[in-house]
């Protein structure tokens, strides 16, 4: 019998890469600690069968942003796949994520699962909505793909996580999406960014969890702007052909030192 093996994941989220290499976000060059979970992941880069970066990528919208990131990628030979979040221009992502093993594919089938990858963000706003015409096609993806473990990622958390500041821009219409996925048992995890700390909760069978940037970490809990010293982080996931996943979370040791300013997010 062959023997079938979990597929191997890791998430990145929440990069914050500008055009310029050297500008740095609350204290933190963006750019290296991106570099320090690289390094990490080439470690193991033999084990991990595919990247999921879920949003604000850029934390400019600058076309050279996008490319600083494509530079940082290119060692690795990692099928990899993205979409964007509030701090991100699409068009400029679409142009420069689109070569080699990075793909601007929004569904897939990989080691036995369904990947959907939905775009949360609303031009000019930090909230997400997901739209009626973004919700029709996941509703269409869901029925024609293959009755296998799914895996559904978006940028905007669909739940609150006790903090005031952040809740206010989380996704705005978690019910809509809810009524979509509740409708199909094969959906069992759903990864999301933007709230740059760890975070999970189970609802109707299916997981949702957040994940730590490579950069600038939130307090959790925290009413106001509150920064958490601890280092970047990233997510790994093993996702099993009976739907079932382990997950874990490593955090890349990396030196900075925090401004701690409110932060326009």
């Amino acid at each position: 019998m062959k023997q079938v093996f979990p597929l191997s994941i890791a998430q990145i989220t929440d990069i914050h890469l500008f055009a310029n290499e050297d500008q740095k976000l609350l204290g933190v060059p963006t750019m290296e600690s991106l570099g320090a979970v690289i390094e990490y992941l080439q470690m193991h880069e033999q084990e991990l069968d595919l990247l999921l970066l879920t949003g604000d990528l850029s934390g400019d919208g600058e076309s050279e942003s996008y490319e600083n990131l494509r530079n940082l990628l290119s060692p690795l030979q990692i099928p990899t796949y993205c979409l964007p979040g509030n701090h991100d221009h699409a068009i400029a992502m679409s142009e420069f994520l689109s070569f080699g093993l990075i793909s601007q594919r929004k569904s897939f089938e990989r080691g036995g699962w369904n990947f959907i990858l939905l775009d949360s963000s609303v031009p000019g706003k930090v909230h997400g909505h997901l739209s009626q015409e973004t919700l029709f096609w996941l509703d269409s993806q869901l029925k024609a793909t293959k009755d296998i473990p799914t895996l559904i990622a978006l940028h905007h958390p669909p739940f609150l996580v006790n903090s005031s500041w952040l809740d206010s821009s989380r996704l705005q219409n978690p019910e809509e999406l809810f009524a979509v996925l509740d409708a199909y048992p094969k959906v069992k995890l759903v990864l999301f960014g933007h709230i740059h700390q760890e975070f999970e909760k189970h609802r109707q069978g299916v997981g949702y969890l957040g994940t730590p940037s490579t950069c600038i970490q939130f307090q959790p809990g925290s009413q106001d702007f509150t920064l958490d010293p601890i280092y970047p982080g990233f997510r790994l996931l093993k996702l099993h052909g009976n739907g079932t996943w382990e997950t874990s979370v490593p955090r890349v040791a990396f030196e900075q030192t925090l401004e701690l300013t409110a932060l326009g997010y």
